[in-house]
């Protein structure tokens, strides 16, 4: 090589460092060198749910805000009689316009304890499925129905609300309503098209203060919204390792250890929903803002492995879930919105604590926080407790002044069960929009699968599906003032007493 040709392959050299190293740098520095989602193609752990988040969906027709065909009388078959399913039993018998027509449990028992309770109260008795594992597709295709209210495992959650819709009923679910991405693009696009109601069944949105600081930032109390936390903290080992008793309808246990095997199984936020679900309404997720994405991380298991493995050593009931890698105790999850603002959920279920769903909201001009104890700052100091009395007094929304004295006296979590199943029915019954659609179910139950993913890789960060596959933006809030409807009556609690009294033997 001559001394000319040396420095025109210089000179090459140099333009191609140059152009590598200027590609590279924009990869590095701007962090948008490589088109969304692209990050997520190598090979990762739970690839699947990196894929179910990069398929492309079409809107086939916007939920938010439809209104079904008035129903003067719901007709209701409710799937799952344990502690939760039979509580709605009871709950439901309140409310006028309503008929409970299907009762169904794998376990007998607990379908003829319903019937009887139902039977002490006056009520009609309901047709009785029991025994056979898919005998909820039975009651899913009866023609008589409007409503399937489901409180089963999990894992059945999806299936049933799916097949519901299928067969033309609207559907009350329990939280989560999905375990996967896919689930929950299944259930969207199922509402879509049979144009179903596909409701997750979250009741802390009804709760007494998350309902006030709802109204206060709809008022514009806080200033611009710009954080929410929310959680789920409750130690549930007792439950988790109770032994079921089938021929018990409430024993405080999961029929099968289905809980348990969840955590012996997935490790991440499993149970989202509760402490999200407000902070999204008061953040107006998916009605002018939507996740953008989100990143986890949880600590190691310090109390459920060693738990399962004490009981397994002197139990052989226990021996399946010895030497097995629980979830974390302590999960923290952060989401980034589309307008640029923050969430944060925690999960802890495992370990010794106060029950906390924190919810805590945050504004420009001030705040609000749930646990240890409700506080309201609107400034620089927490408000006086006669000065929160005058808040309750002036934002206390409609709902809670149509129907919170009476769901006290009714029961179901303070109160706030109760306000849920009203509000569901008198929409129903009114042709109403829904407060809590197929997007809002899908969306919340979504963080636990993705929050999954992170924690497998490192907390890097997913994107949040848009369920609402840009309806966000021109979707408006739901209703709390009760402005149409809250025409549905509740039954004379006394009267009903009375009935119970006199019936029971």
């Amino acid at each position: 090589m001559n001394k000319h040709e040396f420095k025109s392959d210089m000179k090459t050299n140099r333009r191609n460092f140059l152009k590598t190293a200027t590609i590279a740098g924009a990869g590095a520095f701007s962090g948008v060198f490589l088109p969304q989602n692209e990050t997520l193609k190598p090979k990762s752990n739970l690839s699947g749910i990196a894929d179910s988040v990069m398929r492309k969906h079409t809107q086939r027709y916007n939920m938010s805000g439809y209104a079904a065909p008035a129903i003067p009388v719901v007709r209701i078959g409710i799937i799952g009689l344990g502690d939760r399913g039979s509580d709605a039993v009871e709950r439901l018998s309140y409310i006028d316009g309503i008929e409970i027509k299907a009762l169904g449990d794998k376990r007998e028992f607990a379908v003829k304890a319903s019937q009887k309770y139902l039977q002490k109260i006056g009520r009609p008795a309901a047709k009785e499925f029991y025994g056979d594992e898919n005998a909820w597709k039975k009651i899913a295709e009866l023609s008589d129905l409007d409503l399937i209210y489901t409180c089963t495992p999990w894992v059945l959650h999806t299936p049933i609300s799916v097949y519901a819709m299928e067969h033309g009923k609207h559907v009350a679910c329990e939280v989560p309503i999905a375990r996967t991405v896919d689930e929950a693009w299944q259930l969207v696009e199922t509402s879509e098209r049979t144009k179903k109601h596909c409701m997750m069944l979250e009741n802390c949105c009804y709760d007494f203060f998350e309902l006030l600081t709802l109204n206060m930032a709809r008022q514009g109390m806080f200033g611009e919204i710009i954080h929410g936390e929310g959680a789920y903290i409750h130690n549930l080992m007792g439950y988790n390792f109770k032994k079921p008793v089938d021929d018990q309808q409430a024993d405080g246990a999961y029929t099968d250890m289905w809980r348990l095997k969840e955590n012996a199984s997935r490790n991440g936020n499993l149970y989202p929903t509760h402490g999200l679900g407000p902070v999204c309404q008061i953040m107006n997720i998916n009605r002018g803002d939507r996740m953008e994405y989100l990143t986890s991380m949880s600590t190691n298991d310090f109390s459920m492995g060693i738990r399962a493995n004490e009981l397994a050593a002197t139990d052989q009931f226990y021996r399946e879930f010895a030497n097995r890698k629980y979830r974390g105790n302590m999960n923290t999850t952060l989401v980034r919105t589309n307008h640029n603002k923050t969430i944060m959920i925690q999960h802890d279920v495992s370990s010794t604590q106060p029950y906390s769903r924190i919810h805590l909201v945050k504004g420009t001009k001030g705040m609000a926080v749930k646990y240890p104890r409700e506080l309201i700052a609107l400034g620089e100091d927490w408000m006086t407790d006669e000065e929160v009395k005058k808040i309750w007094d002036e934002y206390t929304p409609g709902i809670v002044k149509k129907v919170g004295e009476m769901a006290k006296k009714v029961g179901g979590h303070g109160g706030m069960d109760f306000i849920m199943d009203w509000r569901l029915i008198d929409c129903l019954r009114n042709g109403l929009p829904l407060d809590e659609n197929v997007y809002d179910g899908a969306l919340w139950s979504s963080i636990a699968p993705l929050s999954e993913w992170s924690v497998a890789n490192r907390s890097q960060s997913i994107d949040v599906p848009d369920f609402t596959c840009g309806s966000w933006k021109t979707n408006t809030p739901h209703d709390i003032n009760i402005e149409k409807g809250g025409t549905t009556r509740v039954l004379d609690l006394e009267q009903v007493d009375r009935e119970l009294q006199m019936n029971v033997k």
